[in-house]
């Protein structure tokens, strides 16, 4: 028990630091915010979410006894909170059907069969939490989407303003560019940032022989098939004015995030049966990160395999032919 408590405070008190390191001012503090909630959900996923739970209670306290309370209200409801569920979902399991142990005539029972989570609706998890942290940073604004606009217009010309020499104006066009693409980017980054953080926990569970439960096959995770329908329906909202429509845009981008996760899965089945995979792998995640319209391609493929089926007929055509019965 006493291992249990030291293990949250240290999760806790990791993730306090990386999140007040913004404070600094200093390039690398971007870097420490976005991984603040990586000890948290490490902690949910290897000790359990009661130990992830406690840890961000105490970085709650941190960071209220050291910086502010409204500060660590943020905190525990964009951080704290998707990064306490998020590891508790992955290590969420029920036994499958027929998968009881039983014994027969002293014989040893047989190992339980556990029917684990499925990424495809933890990733939807991770795109519903996306949407909320997003949405909740845009209210916090404005209720309005006038508001919302105006008070982004005076960040951005400020932020434009010091970085130059001359004062820009909110009529500026780089700000009115800057207002339009910042739900995009900040629902992108949210997303992103905690599949990276959920990927990273996992992995180091894993190493350190603390994930208790088999790796899963990220490579064949999909998403239910209404989750289409719910793209295209925020799409269509989005053109709309107003305050849905900001939020429908935020939806959308969510959404074709995960399908660009999807799109990584299906590259990481059609490569199979390539000569130098690995360097072909890296190449594409190099592109990807130099260049961030591919991303663009990468959703259009996870697109078509939601409705293609890409990755059964690759498999499919892989499977041997059936054995003659004659």
């Amino acid at each position: 028990m006493m291992t249990f408590g030291l293990i949250a405070l240290i999760a806790g008190a990791a993730s306090a630091l990386m999140f007040a390191s913004i404070v600094s001012g200093a390039l690398i503090s971007l870097v420490l915010v976005c991984l603040a909630p990586l000890p948290l959900m490490l902690a949910g996923i290897a000790w359990g979410p009661l130990c992830g739970a406690i840890g961000g209670f105490v970085a709650m306290l941190v960071i209220g006894s050291v910086l502010s309370v409204p500060l660590a209200v943020g905190y525990g409801l964009a951080i704290a909170l998707p990064a306490w569920w998020l590891g508790h979902l992955a290590m969420l399991g029920r036994p499958s059907a027929g998968g009881t142990a039983v014994a027969h005539e002293g014989a040893p029972a047989a190992p339980l069969q556990v029917e684990w989570y499925p990424l495809g609706r933890i990733l939807l998890w991770i795109a519903a939490l996306a949407t909320l942290v997003t949405a909740g940073s845009l209210l916090s604004l404005g209720t309005d989407a006038t508001t919302i606009g105006e008070a982004m217009r005076r960040g951005f010309a400020r932020v434009l303003s010091l970085m130059g020499e001359a004062a820009v104006t909110e009529s500026d066009p780089r700000v009115s560019v800057m207002v339009a693409v910042t739900p995009v980017l900040v629902a992108a980054a949210q997303m992103a940032t905690l599949s990276l953080n959920l990927w990273l926990a996992a992995k180091a569970a894993a190493v350190s022989g603390k994930l208790h439960r088999p790796w899963p096959d990220l490579s064949s995770t999909s998403l239910p098939p209404m989750t289409l329908v719910a793209l295209c329906v925020a799409l269509a909202f989005s053109f709309s004015s107003g305050i849905g429509g900001i939020l429908a845009v935020v939806v959308t981008t969510v959404l074709m995030m995960a399908y660009a996760l999807i799109g990584l899965a299906v590259l990481h089945i059609i490569t199979r049966d390539l000569n130098n995979r690995a360097f072909w792998l890296a190449a594409a995640y190099a592109i990807i990160f130099m260049f961030s319209v591919s991303l663009v391609l990468l959703t259009a493929l996870g697109l078509a395999d939601a409705v293609f089926g890409f990755r059964e007929r690759f498999l499919r055509n892989r499977q041997p032919p059936p054995l003659p019965t004659s």
